[in-house]
């Protein structure tokens, strides 16, 4: 009887995987009609959601899908980072978070299709669009061009991607339905020879289904190449979204708004961007009740952890870096719970179901916490933690020591006993001065500011700047001009200081830093470490009004970056990454060396200037 029992349990399990294989192996067939999109020879009306993976705990993505899913979404949308999945030149990184493969398989197990977007340039508020900064020391190199090393590196990366999505794609028995190439060109050139090599080398490794491009509405004319159906991003006018399309694709549809915008994003030192549901809910009904399909951009933005937000800057506005929480005002709020825009969104689209189709219920918001006050007992200063520095005559920028992100500080020697102006010229992005070991000043590009006064004491003074990568620009012609640190010079009293000792903090991890006692009693920057225990395990946001500017990491985990100047106050920790007993937390800390409690909220403050 046992051993009829356990045959009858490995049959009943072998039918079951079979039939989960037979499943995932179904052929679909997509194309385009005049009108519409054709999913299996039938209309078929994509109601997508933006989502990416890096900005999703690996552990929450499953989590995130059912939520779109109840939303009634039927498609998410994703980026493909460059500078994620090849971080140095030949090296590539398709694991943990990076595992973009597995986040579309798991949307093809939880019934959703996908929209790729693998450009290589992606904007997105992301580092350099996307981009990897090694491309910069490329003798050369010219992004968004035909110049012949970019379209190499270019080449290799994404026939990397090829291997790890293009077997994912709906022809070949995947959810993939769409894959675009490049992204938003028109806003930045028109070069169709361009746009055909972006197309050759899509095909080339692997992507032989739907290929489609995407612009705002004024630039399309620009960024649409003949013969591949042009999205729309912008616009939820069903009469001009039809009349764009038709009038860059022979007349006809299908129609497409690749980025529907229900709210924005936020950068430091500006206000908190928020879009109320009811503006929207109207615009999303007339959309849907014209056929049109569309992607919201954001459905779900989370966080833009560690060191990967990007920048705007234009001519006539200062440089603007964006903030660690990309909670974007989206239906799905940072921590993944519905919002009341979400329940509005949810409302709309329940209209337009086919008959016989149900939501399936709301999954409940996640439970949050306030821990007991988190005391940091431990410290350790920047200047006892350098590694070995390397020389130079001149200043050297990140991309001349082979640094990505996080931090390079610049050591001089000079003879005191006087006063003058230090001037950095064309600092990026941050810096802060210290003589003797003591800070003496900050300057911010956001302010454009390059110089302070300084008043040296008598003697050889040791003149320390540390510098911080405050984010590539992502979007515009600066593009071609993202190197970082001191990428010039450095004066005091109108004479150019020479003689620099560089030491790399890009931060990777934590590794090897030496702490003593929390006795620090320095101005200087400060790592600070403590620990707490949890015998629940919820959600939390860290409360950093009474810090001053730094990055925090939990359990490994670089959580992303805070700022006093606002308007994100809180850095959202999940559940995922937290644990039963104890658990460890890390703060770099640059403006306020002396803080060492820590105290964390049920909510997120994202709003407080």
């Amino acid at each position: 009887m046992l051993l009829r029992n356990k045959l009858h349990a490995l049959c009943s399990g072998i039918l079951m995987l079979t039939a989960l294989y037979t499943h995932a192996q179904t052929q679909h067939s997509f194309a385009l009609s005049d009108t519409a999109f054709m999913l299996d020879g039938k209309p078929f009306q994509m109601i997508s959601g933006e989502m990416h993976y890096p900005r999703v705990p690996r552990e929450a993505w499953r989590a995130r899908m059912k939520m779109a899913k109840a939303m009634g979404l039927n498609t998410i949308g994703t980026y493909v980072f460059w500078n994620l999945h090849e971080p140095q030149k030949g090296t590539f990184d398709f694991r943990g978070n990076n595992d973009v493969a597995e986040f579309v398989k798991i949307a093809q197990q939880e019934g959703l299709w996908v929209i790729l977007r693998p450009s290589p340039y992606v904007c997105a508020e992301w580092e350099f669009g996307g981009y990897p900064y090694w491309l910069q020391n490329e003798k050369g190199l010219v992004v968004r061009s035909k110049e012949e090393q970019y379209l190499k590196e270019y080449e290799k990366y994404i026939k990397e991607v090829g291997k790890q999505l293009a077997p994912l794609q709906i022809n070949h028995g995947g959810n993939i339905l769409m894959v675009q190439i490049e992204n938003e060109y028109g806003s930045y050139g028109s070069d169709k020879e361009y746009l055909e090599i972006n197309q050759k080398l899509f095909k080339e490794a692997g992507f032989d289904g739907l290929l489609y491009t995407c612009d705002p509405a004024p630039d399309l004319v620009k960024g649409h190449l003949p013969g591949l159906l042009p999205a729309v991003n912008g616009l939820d006018s069903p009469a001009k979204v039809k009349k764009i399309i038709n009038e860059n694709h022979g007349g006809k549809g299908p129609y497409y708004i690749a980025e529907w915008y229900p709210a924005w994003f936020d950068w430091w030192g500006t206000k908190h961007h928020t879009v109320p549901a009811e503006q929207y809910s109207g615009r999303l009904d007339s959309v849907l009740a014209a056929g049109i399909s569309i992607n919201m951009y954001m459905f779900h933005g989370g966080t833009t952890r560690g060191f990967m937000n990007g920048a705007n800057f234009k001519d006539e506005t200062p440089y603007e870096p964006q903030i660690s929480s990309y909670d974007y005002d989206a239906p799905l709020d940072e921590a993944g719970n519905a919002t009341p825009k979400f329940m509005a969104f949810r409302s709309v689209i329940e209209k337009h179901l086919l008959a016989g189709q149900q939501l399936p219920p709301v999954p409940a918001a996640k439970p949050t916490a306030r821990l007991p006050t988190i005391n940091l007992t431990q410290a350790g200063g920047i200047l006892q933690n350098l590694p070995v520095p390397k020389s130079s005559p001149k200043p050297l920028t990140f991309e001349d020591l082979n640094q990505d992100y996080g931090f390079v500080l610049y050591r001089t020697t000079i003879k005191g006993g006087k006063s003058g102006l230090l001037k950095l010229q064309e600092l990026r992005d941050y810096a802060i001065v210290m003589v003797n070991g003591k800070t003496v000043g900050t300057l911010d590009r956001r302010l454009k500011q390059d110089s302070l006064p300084v008043t040296l004491p008598a003697g050889n003074v040791t003149l320390d700047i540390l510098v911080e990568n405050m984010g590539r620009i992502n979007f515009g012609k600066y593009l071609l001009q993202n190197k970082k640190g001191i990428t010039e010079k450095v004066w005091f009293n109108h004479t150019e200081l020479n003689n620099w000792k560089m030491y790399t903090l890009p931060f990777k991890n934590l590794n090897g830093l030496k702490y003593q006692p929390v006795t620090y009693k320095g101005t200087a920057p400060v790592i600070k470490k403590g620990s707490f225990n949890l015998d629940k395990i919820a959600d939390t946001y860290l409360d950093m009004r009474k810090w001053g500017k730094g990055l925090v990491w939990v359990n490994g985990h670089n959580l992303g970056k805070y700022w006093s100047v606002g308007p994100q106050q809180t850095l959202y920790l999940p559940a995922e990454w937290l644990k039963k007993g104890q658990n460890e937390v890390v703060i770099l800390e640059l403006l306020k060396p002396e803080q060492t409690l820590l105290e964390t909220s049920e909510k997120p403050i994202l709003d407080q200037l």
